[in-house]
């Protein structure tokens, strides 16, 4: 494979040093020994089988060290291959008999194996050389004359002419005894690279310059270079000329490789895998990953690279909590990317999921039946394991861990146990493995759930109705209270300035709220239906609401009852047509006089206007409160149990207070001066 000298010397650069190297004439592999060994290469290749480890026999030759140095095997004179050539340091190992006895007495234990130490000892050194894509194995066979074996001591090395190898490689050797007497030799080396291919960073993204002369023809590939299976092409071009190529750093994974060639017969191929520890291309490489379903239980992760991870199988509750992994009873297993494996399991299930995971942290999760089985399950997956005298135990897995079926734990598993256990017992469960040591087991849960929650819909429907009535009997208490607090307001018309005044008085009430009935706002009604007629009507309603009548005395009130109070023989004086209180009478007294009154009437005055024994003793079985002093009162009462607490009906009384001021200050002004105008006082209305 030649290699054109241009591009060695660019390789190998402009250092004396380095141009020094010696060269080999000649395409035949040599060998030769330091002195006082012989040697000799084995023709053709031999099979690269180190083979286990044996005992010595006594002193045996074993490699000890390898030393490597780069030399050019030329064909002409500017048509040379780069060339690894490889020494191999040899020692003996081993005695003729015991150690210890030797260096005790001088000499051997044993008469007999005085003979043997004058023989010469003779190894076959097996040298093992691999640079992608080639591996190469040569035999070399040494021997050493008797007097140089000394146990434990150096003799001499054996010098192997060349392994070829490109420019850029990362060659390994190996070296070993056959039969092998101790752990094989190991060395690592990377050879020199093409100074004209240089990776940089462009950003994020990854330039690649390939500075040749404008002539130069050359042939670039971008390939996986994947550990298990051939290598993966990617990308491929034959160019010409200096070069710039840019790759996106998604692209980049760990194991994308750039190879590098001149467009000529048998050149040699330069390849550089500049992204092993790039931690994007590790990145990268996880997104890309996928994990597929390979029916019937099979199942593959695709990859472009290899992937230092494990993969176990877990069970994923349908509550959403984390895939519980099955391990154990399951094993877990080493990851080979792009190849189908086996699930270890009798049937699939939808919440059997895979997880592939590194010694960091967890990857990747799939649920791979999910789609050809469903979705989740509310499953209870039990765990069986037999002991060796087929006593075997089960217990549920959960996220605390495996919960015994017969446990006081408080789990959902522990509180189903017993009929959990009758599940697996009467064949209502899945097995979805099975072998000696132990059983796994998906146990549906449905009808449980089905029976906890009738019993709970039936418990929210007791509440719920137990809500509804109380909400009805509330709504019921809240209209009747509403509604119950109607107040027919009855007065005397003394004159305008009270009347302002009673109008005023149920304003303010019904804003506590109470429904106020009064003449002053039914007047219509009044002239067509009458007086009496009317206050009938509003009196009967207002009882058969459970409301109350108020008698507001004023003294033309107080006149009017006693008239009505008289004997027979004097008979009330007519009234207007609009004096509701004078029609009222007729139908009031008798409440009064019969002691029907309590609970349907209550009185009241006007401090400023009259005394309290004004009011006549008749009236007095019902509560009469004076105004505004006794507003709180008064107002508690109209309210009846709707009334507020006593903070709140206080706040009520101060309100109707302020409303009624205005009114009672124009009401009852002071007397007027001699010749200025008539007086409001209590006896100006009066009309009696």
């Amino acid at each position: 494979m030649p290699v054109p000298w241009f591009l060695l010397s660019l390789a190998l650069g402009r250092n004396p040093v380095v141009l020094s190297l010696e060269r080999v004439v000649g395409p035949q592999d040599t060998a030769r020994c330091s002195p006082g060994l012989s040697c000799h290469l084995w023709d053709g290749d031999v099979l690269c089988l180190p083979g286990s480890l044996a005992s010595a026999p006594g002193p045996v030759l074993v490699p000890t060290r390898l030393q490597t140095e780069l030399v050019l095997r030329c064909h002409e004179e500017t048509d040379c291959d780069l060339c690894v050539r490889v020494a191999v340091h040899l020692a003996v190992h081993g005695y003729w008999g015991d150690p210890d006895k030797e260096e005790k007495f001088g000499r051997a234990a044993d008469p007999e194996l005085e003979e043997p130490r004058n023989v010469s000892l003779q190894a076959h050194v097996v040298l093992s050389f691999q640079a992608y894509p080639t591996a190469h194995c040569v035999l070399l066979e040494v021997q050493v004359p008797a007097a140089l074996v000394q146990p434990g001591q150096s003799v001499g090395s054996v010098v192997f002419d060349c392994f070829e190898a490109a420019l850029g490689a990362e060659v390994q050797i190996w070296s070993y005894t056959q039969p092998r007497y101790q752990k094989e030799l190991n060395l690592t080396q990377q050879l020199p690279a093409l100074p004209w291919l240089n990776v940089s960073a462009d950003g994020e993204d990854v330039r690649l310059v390939l500075d040749v002369s404008e002539e130069q023809r050359f042939g670039l590939s971008l390939y996986w270079n994947q550990a298990q299976g051939p290598i993966k092409p990617w990308w491929h071009s034959n160019l010409t000329g200096p070069q710039t190529i840019t790759l996106n750093h998604t692209d980049l994974v760990p194991c994308l490789c750039i190879q590098v060639w001149p467009l000529e017969p048998d050149s040699v191929r330069t390849s550089i895998c500049p992204f092993k520890e790039d931690p994007r291309a590790h990145r990268n490489l996880w997104r890309a990953a996928r994990l597929q379903l390979l029916p019937p239980r099979g199942w593959q992760l695709d990859a472009p690279c290899s992937l230092p991870a494990e993969a176990t199988l877990c069970w994923q509750a349908l509550d959403g909590g984390p895939c519980l992994p099955l391990v154990p009873p399951l094993p877990r297993e080493n990851v080979t990317v792009n190849k189908v494996l086996e699930f270890p399991l009798l049937k699939g299930h939808p919440n059997v999921c895979v997880q592939v995971s590194t010694w960091e942290k967890l990857q990747l999760q799939e649920c791979l039946w999910a789609d050809s089985l469903g979705p989740l399950k509310d499953d209870m997956l039990l765990v069986e394991t037999r002991g060796p005298q087929d006593n075997g135990s089960l217990c549920a897995l959960e996220p605390s861990g495996c919960t015994p079926l017969l446990s006081r734990a408080s789990t959902r598993a522990a509180r189903l146990g017993e009929q959990l256990l009758q599940d697996v017992q009467s064949g209502q469960c899945l097995q979805l493995w099975d072998n000696d040591l132990g059983a796994l087991w998906a146990c549906p849960m449905d009808k449980y759930i089905h029976q906890r929650w009738v019993l709970v819909w039936l418990a929210c429907l007791l509440l719920a109705a137990v809500l509804f009535l109380l909400l009805l009997l509330k709504m019921n208490h809240v209209k009747a209270a509403a509604r119950s607090r109607a107040a027919l307001l009855l007065y005397s018309a003394d004159d305008a300035s009270f009347e302002r005044l009673v109008g005023a008085l149920a304003s303010a009430l019904c804003q506590l709220p109470l429904r106020v009935a009064v003449d002053l706002w039914s007047r219509r009604d009044l002239s067509a239906q009458g007086a009496l007629a009317w206050f009938h009507a509003q009196r009967r309603q207002t009882l058969q609401e459970g409301g109350v009548v108020v008698l507001l005395f004023s003294p033309g009130a107080v006149a009017l009852c006693r008239e009505w109070l008289q004997d027979a023989t004097s008979a009330p004086r007519a009234h207007g047509p609009h004096d509701a209180f004078a029609a009222s009478l007729s139908c009031v007294l008798p409440d009064f006089l019969q002691g029907r009154a309590p609970g349907r009437y209550v009185g009241a005055y006007f401090d400023k206007q009259m005394p309290a024994d004004a009011v006549p003793a008749l009236f007095r079985s019902v509560p009469v409160f004076s105004l505004p002093s006794q507003l709180p009162d008064f107002l508690g009462t109209l309210q009846g149990p709707a009334a507020p607490r006593p903070r709140r009906l206080a706040e009520r009384a101060e309100q109707v207070s302020r409303a009624l001021q205005p009114a009672l200050d124009s009401c009852f002004r002071p007397p007027a001066a001699p010749g200025t105008g008539r007086g409001m006082g209590p006896e100006a209305g009066d009309r009696t």
